[in-house]
């Protein structure tokens, strides 16, 4: 594993509500942020959001790096990423360790999770785990 690891949605709202050494990151793009919604935090504030693709095209963001450190994420803090299912979140993760950013963790199951019987998704994720967010 090339970062810190894996951790629930649950685990990582704990994390970043009970210090003000730990951030989380959504990584979705703008298009997932505006129409499918974003997570809170304890205070009703917004995470960082920095797009590890570009919508709509789907290319990576190069500048992620750069646009973490823009948004305010230093080293030695712990870093939080979330997507929509927990597989981006992974690279910026990697990427961000890479980089000398974080601890850098994933969050499994990602904002959404994974997808049901029917192709939905509600099966797991953070909006299933019962965390605050918002959407529009």
């Amino acid at each position: 594993m090339t970062y810190a690891g894996d951790v629930t949605p649950t685990e990582a709202y704990a994390a970043v509500t009970a210090s003000e050494d730990a951030v989380l990151v959504d990584v979705r793009t703008r298009a997932e942020w505006s129409y499918v919604g974003v997570p809170l935090l304890a205070d009703g504030s917004l995470p960082v959001l920095v797009e590890w693709q570009r919508y709509p095209d789907g290319s990576v963001n190069e500048a992620f790096v750069d646009d973490l450190r823009a948004a305010g994420v230093g080293e030695g803090v712990r870093i939080y990423f979330v997507c929509r299912s927990g597989v981006r979140s992974i690279a910026a993760a990697e990427a961000a360790t890479a980089a000398g950013l974080g601890p850098a963790y994933n969050v499994l199951e990602g904002f959404e999770g994974p997808h049901d019987a029917e192709g939905h998704r509600t099966v797991s994720g953070w909006k299933v785990a019962g965390l605050p967010w918002k959407q529009g």
